[in-house]
Formats: C-alpha cells, sequence, structure tokens
C-alpha cells in the first residue's frame, strides 16, 4: 500500500485508521484529517456510523430532497475515506490488519476488551506495526470498576459533575441540573485524543516507538471543570449551580437591556470603573464594590443595581460603548446570527464542498490558522463505502477478490 499522497498539510505524511463512530474519535479524526492526514474511516456494511441515522435534519440535494448524510454525521466527517467493512468477519479482521500495517494512528472507540477478541487489539497489531500509535476511546477508561460501562455524554456529564454546577440556581425558576448544548465530553475528549495523539507521533520520531493510548470520556469531564475543581479542592466547599453567573468573577452574567439580552463579562476592576463611568454610576466609588472580591462577597447587592442601569439602553447601544473601551460586552447570538457575523464571515469559518449526492455540502471550517501548512478542505464526509474499493485495491485486492468479499457480505 503506498504512502499518503495530496495535500501539504501538517501531517500529509501521515496514515489514520479511524474505527471509531458517534462524536469523541470521529471528532479528533477530522482534526487529523484537517491537519493533512490521510484518514481511513471504517464502518459496518448497510449502517455505517450510528449518526447517519441521527435525523432529520439531512443533506438536501438540488431538487431539495433528503439525501441518506444526516446532520449530526457530517458534523465530525470531513476529510476522511469511508470503508464499508464487517470486522466481525474473518476476512474482514484480516484487512483491518493489513490496513494497520500501513497506518501511523488507530483510533477507536469499542468497549474495553472488544477488539481484542477479534485480534485487532493494541498487543496483537503492534506485533505486526511497531510505530502503531493505538488510541482507545472509552466512557470510563480500561481500568476500574467502570471500565466495561458503556458512556454517553450526557451520563457522563452528570457523572463528572458538570450538570451539578451548570443551570439555574434552584432556588430560581427553571432552576435544576442542565447539560450543557453540545456534547462537551465528547468534544473535549476528541481534543485531548489528538493531543495526545501527536505527542505520541513526536515520541515515536525521537524513538520509533509507538504506543498506546487510553482516553476515558470520564477523566476528561473531571479534568476539564478547572477552576470549579479548584475552588472545591482548596475551599472544602461543593460548588453548585448559579445560572449565567460566574463563582469567582462578578459581575459575569447575563443582564437584560431595553430590547434584549446581553453578556456582560467584567474580568477586573479597571473594567467595572470604565463601565460604571460610561453609564454615569458611583457604583465603582462605593468600598463595598470597588474590588472584586469585594463584589463577589456582596453580588446580592449589586447585581439588582446593574439591572436597573442596563435596563435603560439597547443591546447595540451598549456594544456600541464598551467594546470600543474595553469593558468586554456581548449579544447573544443565535446560530443563524452567528453565521452572519462579520467577524466570523472574515474568518471563513463556513465553507462549501462538493459532495456526491448534493452537489454541495455546507460545513464549519477549522479553526486553526497556519501560517505555513493553511488547512485544506479537499473531501467532504464520505458516503457510507466511498472509497471501500479504492482502499482496497491498494491492499492488493483484485476485481475478483473484491466481488468475492462482496458476495460474503465483508464489504
Amino acid at each position: 500500500m503506498t504512502g499518503p499522497t495530496g495535500n501539504s498539510g501538517a501531517l500529509s505524511h501521515l496514515r489514520v485508521l479511524d474505527m471509531s463512530r458517534v462524536l469523541a474519535g470521529p471528532w479528533a479524526g477530522q482534526i487529523l484529517a484537517d491537519l493533512g492526514a490521510e484518514v481511513i474511516k471504517i464502518e459496518r456494511p448497510g449502517n455505517g456510523d450510528d449518526t447517519r441515522a441521527w435525523g432529520p435534519p439531512y443533506l438536501r440535494d438540488a431538487q431539495g430532497q433528503e439525501t441518506t448524510e444526516a446532520a449530526y454525521y457530517l458534523a465530525a466527517n470531513r476529510g476522511k475515506k469511508s470503508v464499508a467493512l464487517d470486522i466481525a468477519s474473518a476476512p474482514g479482521q484480516e484487512l483491518v490488519r493489513s490496513l494497520a500495517l500501513h497506518c501511523d494512528v488507530l483510533i477507536e472507540n469499542y468497549k474495553a476488551g472488544d477488539l481484542a477478541r477479534y485480534q485487532l487489539g493494541y498487543d496483537t497489531l503492534r506485533q505486526l506495526n511497531a510505530g502503531l500509535i493505538y488510541c482507545s476511546i472509552t466512557g470510563f477508561g480500561q481500568s476500574g470498576p467502570m471500565r466495561e460501562v458503556a458512556g454517553y455524554d450526557f451520563a457522563i456529564q452528570a457523572t463528572g459533575g458538570l450538570m451539578s454546577i451548570t443551570g439555574e440556581r434552584d432556588d430560581l425558576p427553571g432552576g435544576g441540573p442542565q447539560k450543557v448544548g453540545v456534547a462537551v465530553a465528547d468534544l473535549a475528549t476528541g481534543l485531548y485524543a489528538t493531543i495526545a495523539i501527536l505527542a505520541a507521533l513526536a515520541h515515536r520520531d525521537r524513538t520509533g516507538e509507538g504506543q498506546y493510548i487510553d482516553m476515558a470520556l470520564l477523566d476528561v469531564q473531571v479534568a476539564m471543570i478547572a477552576n470549579m475543581n479548584m475552588n472545591y479542592l482548596v475551599s472544602g466547599k461543593v460548588p453548585g449551580r448559579q445560572g449565567n453567573a460566574h463563582a469567582n468573577v462578578v459581575p459575569y452574567q447575563v443582564f437584560t437591556a431595553a430590547d434584549g439580552q446581553l453578556v456582560l463579562a467584567i474580568g477586573n476592576d479597571g473594567q467595572f470603573a470604565k463601565f460604571c463611568e460610561l453609564a454615569g454610576s458611583a457604583l465603582a466609588r462605593e468600598p463595598r464594590f470597588q474590588k472584586n472580591a469585594d463584589r463577589v462577597r456582596n453580588r446580592e447587592q449589586l447585581i439588582p443595581l446593574l439591572r436597573d442601569v442596563l435596563r435603560h439602553k439597547t443591546v447595540a447601544q451598549w456594544v456600541g460603548l464598551l467594546q470600543p473601551i474595553g469593558v468586554p460586552v456581548a449579544p447573544i447570538n443565535d446560530l443563524a446570527q452567528v453565521f452572519e457575523h462579520p467577524q466570523v464571515l472574515d474568518r471563513g469559518m463556513k465553507i462549501e464542498l462538493p459532495h456526491p449526492l448534493a452537489g454541495t455540502v455546507p460545513l464549519v471550517a477549522n479553526p486553526i490558522k497556519f501560517s505555513a501548512t493553511p488547512v485544506r478542505y479537499e473531501r467532504a464526509p464520505p458516503t457510507l463505502g466511498q472509497h471501500t474499493r479504492e482502499v482496497l485495491q491498494g491492499l492488493g485486492v483484485d476485481e475478483e477478490q473484491f466481488r468475492q468479499l462482496q458476495a460474503k457480505g465483508v464489504v
């Protein structure tokens, strides 16, 4: 099998075998593809990645008819080649082993120990390819009493403490735990997995040695609670939900203006003084509000006073007044407003790629901006099995062998 060809991205010398599905693993695979790696996605014949069925909405063709491509699937699989392969069959397992022999990285998110049953675990594959970076992503990791429990983002947000600090306070209308609006445990695990893979590749560059990476959604969820973790560990006090307010900074929350809502995110005393001066308020001169620590302690007295100040101007007026003087303020945009925002447009965060079923597909760009190896977008999220014949031909599978594999349901 020949090496990766095509773009000159930072990782264009690498080949990745993506055996993951849904979000955390595919997100990591998509990032690597954006950076230039050749990413081969293994999917179940007939069904494919679970998220292919997670619709509507589905991508529509030029006539406005729904295609088979769910928006959720499209979000995490740009730049990959899809190979439909039954890894429960002996021929399918042998083909995966052949692919792994020619890959630098393997990403999988099967339950702990599942791939080892098919002789596709790390201990087997490293005998074939000593330089292989093998990244396993599970809900709870490869060790511990919950290693065999399936992990879902919603459950991880609950188990890992995020929902205990997300949502309105229990004493307010609508109070109670809330999940974040996107699957942040999955997404953050995909990011951490990408970092781990790149670090393992750097180690291999020096030593020639591959390695095994054990990523758990719960570990990542616990780690990413960040300052709230430390608030608890330092004080011994379990933090609760504060809605859109900040535990350590005041004022830092949503306020209602004359015509809608805005975010005021004042991060230091100088910004608070600027805000008060522009707003014609003497609050910054009051000892109980001068320092952030004072404002945190006296939050319940300050916030009603600020609400009264902010309700007299529109969102646009406050943004126009405060942004130029360096006071953090922002409107609360919906996604239509986001993709029409002049800054988002200028940064090229919406792209389109040719698609075999729909003509084109709209996608969200990678946020990384390189000076020497820019991200290139050369391949839309693949249809199921779109590249099966191409990839297997690279392994030496001829047309007759391919037809035999089709007849057996292997591909």
